[in-house]
């Protein structure tokens, strides 16, 4: 159970420090709306750029707390929690534009995992 979840908090912590840190300016399919950037898809959301750096700066906290737990377990619930959180945040935005059910679904994965990995 221990590898499984060391995989788990891999593939999460990872992915959003890539989405967040690395793929910023790029486009992907799973973007809300027809936006080709993190800055885009926020405005079509309604938000800010200021809004959107804050939700980045905690995601991306919580995917290193995340990956920090393979070897601190006391943060792993708390960041895999936060995390959760956060991913319900993303689908709720998905579906307040009328985005389509496959652009949740990166934030649906991440929040069944998190999820998944509380109760490990």
């Amino acid at each position: 159970m221990d590898y499984l979840s060391i995989i788990l908090k891999c593939i999460v912590g990872l992915s959003i420090l890539n989405v967040w840190l690395l793929r910023t300016g790029t486009s992907s399919q799973w973007r809300g709306g027809n936006a080709s950037t993190l800055k885009e898809e926020f405005a079509h959301y309604g938000l800010s750029e200021s809004t959107m750096k804050i939700v980045g700066t905690i995601k991306c906290l919580l995917a290193v707390g995340l990956l920090v737990s393979i070897f601190f377990p006391v943060l792993e619930f708390y960041s895999a929690l936060g995390i959760a959180i956060m991913m319900t945040g993303a689908i709720a935005m998905h579906l307040k534009v009328g985005d389509p059910l496959k652009k949740s679904f990166p934030a649906f994965l991440f929040l069944a995992i998190s999820v998944l990995i509380i109760l490990i």
